[in-house]
């Protein structure tokens, strides 16, 4: 007999709410068994909930990630699913790494003009005598 699953069983298991899954069925990217009102849910609907969750934490929009699961099922089954994934994954990867570098120097560029305002803090406090030391921000663990 293959193990089946009820909704509050996958939910657990993958950290979800029930109504999570009930949207991915509402989008096709499930089909669960019906048994009256009680959804009976497959290996196969576990796999695949695995992937969506996978491809939405790496940050597909859902489109792709139906596409990428649904090629699970098509007649090249998971050769073409894995040669759409690295496909996908090395776009993603560009486009994470370009925003990094945006990041980076967003920081740097924060930390230059913090510097000046600094170094004119210190003049404006050695003009008028008062003395005050400027603290440099701590910086956040990475």
């Amino acid at each position: 007999m293959t193990r089946t699953y009820s909704i509050a069983e996958l939910a657990r298991e993958f950290g979800v709410t029930t109504r999570t899954i009930r949207f991915y069925e509402d989008q096709d990217m499930l089909s669960p068994l019906r048994d009256g009102q009680r959804r009976i849910y497959r290996p196969r609907d576990r796999i695949r909930l695995k992937l969506i969750l996978r491809g939405k934490r790496l940050g597909f929009p859902l489109a792709e990630v139906r596409e990428i699961v649904n090629l699970y099922d098509a007649p090249h089954g998971e050769d073409a699913q894995l040669h759409r994934l690295l496909a996908r994954i090395a776009d993603r990867h560009h486009e994470l790494e370009a925003k990094r570098q945006d990041i980076e120097a967003s920081v740097r560029e924060l930390e230059a003009v913090a510097e000046i305002c600094r170094n004119r803090l210190r003049e404006l406090a050695s003009a008028s005598g008062s003395g005050r030391r400027v603290k440099k921000p701590r910086r956040a663990a990475r």
